[in-house]
């Protein structure tokens, strides 16, 4: 706080001692600004809840070129419909592994309570990776990549996508 007397003086302290002071002086003032305070934090949540949408959105899109490439590559015509869905889930959790470390199954068998799959509970950061293994492994299935070489390709690729992204939002917070 400082205070400064005769001509251009006066009272000036920092914006939480008055704010502090103000609320002091005027319940009605103190009232306002809790609300406020509340209205923003649901305007942040909600629009972090349409990014995280929209990439949720997104990763369900390319998932279509993924299954496409996979349909057309890697499930012959002979197979039973039983089979074809666990090649398809099989090659999901080669996405999965790649980016989460685990399948589908190993996560809602470490999460019995959550609602939804591995992806649901994904960060927008995660989705966006997903997004680009998704297109990635589209490529790498068109042109005839084992899977395997296709997990170690995919993950170096999410570990190097993550580490970017992670990087970015550090710098971001710094500024």
């Amino acid at each position: 706080m400082i205070v400064k007397a005769g001509r251009y003086g006066g009272t000036y302290a920092h914006k939480v001692i008055a704010f502090h002071f103000a609320m002091w002086l005027s319940p009605e003032f103190q009232i306002y600004l809790i609300k406020e305070f509340q209205r923003l934090k649901e305007e942040e949540s909600s629009q972090k809840q349409l990014e995280w949408n929209y990439q949720r959105h997104l990763a369900k899109v390319n998932y279509r070129i993924h299954t496409d490439a996979i349909k057309e590559n890697l499930i012959p015509e002979s197979l039973s419909k039983q089979k074809i869905s666990y090649v398809y889930a099989h090659e999901a959790d080669v996405l999965n592994m790649a980016l989460f470390g685990k399948t589908a199954k190993q996560w809602r068998e470490e999460n019995p309570k959550e609602k939804g799959n591995v992806r649901d509970m994904a960060t927008i950061d995660q989705l966006v990776v997903l997004s680009n293994l998704e297109s990635l492994n589209s490529v790498l299935i068109q042109q005839g990549v084992e899977q395997s070489q296709r997990l170690k390709k995919l993950n170096n690729v999410a570990i190097t996508q993550m580490k970017s992204l992670l990087n970015h939002k550090k710098i971001s917070r710094l500024e």
